[in-house]
């Protein structure tokens, strides 16, 4: 399946911690980050990014904590980094049972941006 293909199939079948995410996200989207689902950078599909700020968040399930998934991971965010982008990591279980300080993680991320200057 082609690479855009397969990321619009993602975006149309969130998990449920993906689509809690989401709704998380929405107070940014209106005060004007601008947030994609299941983008593509390069040869990765990262869950969510920003790219005015650079920022990717990724919302792991079970199997990125096995080795394979580690070593997938580790080599995927070297990749991501080289290109300038920080990676947020959070589980599922944090985003559902967690939500307020996932979302203070990531505006805190967001406003070390805003306050870096250009």
């Amino acid at each position: 399946m082609p690479r855009t293909d397969l990321a619009r199939h993602l975006r149309r079948n969130f998990t449920p911690a993906e689509a809690s995410f989401w709704i998380l996200l929405h107070p940014l989207r209106q005060s004007g980050w601008h947030f994609r689902r299941q983008a593509p950078i390069g040869p990765y599909i990262v869950d969510f990014a920003c790219k005015r700020s650079r920022l990717i968040v990724e919302i792991d399930g079970d199997s990125h904590y096995t080795d394979p998934g580690i070593a997938r991971d580790t080599i995927r965010s070297a990749y991501l980094a080289s290109r300038g982008y920080r990676i947020l990591r959070f589980t599922n279980h944090d985003v559902l049972a967690n939500p307020d300080g996932v979302f203070e993680t990531v505006t805190t991320v967001l406003a070390e941006f805003k306050s870096t200057p250009s």
